[in-house]
């Protein structure tokens, strides 16, 4: 599975790859959270599918060290802190379904890039990992011609962040909307 921390391994296109990665984990994050939180009724239940998520990543980076690779080739990403903010929006509006797209698709999108990065500045230097471990390149039909070097400030954080706010309400929603179909 790509991991949030995979960007390292892509030393041209970290930043890019940093963001996508970031988006996609906090729609997935925020489809089966919330799914199975609306399903069960009981907040909490967000924060416990992103500790089986987390786990599922560990046993994930022990296969990879186990064949050798270096302990921070896998950087699991921080899933549970944004999981915990959907069950808080569930629980502090009363149980609502509404807010908790709302809210807590918004609060997961906002945070989970934040968390991500916090947890990377803790790993070894990913340059030296990089360089160590390389990854393939991109493919030529993926190159683009002329990379947009310093567009959005630099930021990937605050990129992912804004972009996962508004796709994670997205998929916040069809996450709550897998509970309402009914086969008729």
């Amino acid at each position: 599975t790509i991991n949030a921390g995979d960007y390292i391994f892509y030393t041209d296109w970290m930043w890019t790859s940093f963001v996508v990665f970031s988006v996609s984990q906090s729609t997935m994050l925020a489809v089966g959270a919330i799914y199975y939180m609306l399903f069960t009724g009981v907040p909490g239940t967000a924060t416990y599918y992103a500790t089986i998520m987390t786990i599922y990543t560990w046993v994930a980076k022990g296969a990879w060290f186990a064949l050798g690779y270096p302990y921070d080739f896998v950087v699991v990403p921080v899933w549970i802190p944004s999981a915990m903010l959907l069950d808080l929006s569930y629980w502090a509006t009363r149980r609502n379904k509404h807010a908790a797209i709302l809210i807590g698709g918004t609060m997961v999108g906002l945070s989970l890039p934040l968390f991500n990065m916090v947890n990377l500045l803790l790993v070894r230097d990913p340059l030296e990992v990089a360089f160590k471990y390389p990854r393939p390149t991109l493919p030529a039909y993926m190159t683009p011609i002329e990379p947009q070097v310093g567009k959005f400030y630099n930021s990937p954080v605050a990129l992912g962040s804004g972009a996962g706010a508004v796709l994670t309400v997205t998929m916040a929603a069809l996450g709550a909307k897998l509970n309402t179909w009914t086969y008729k």
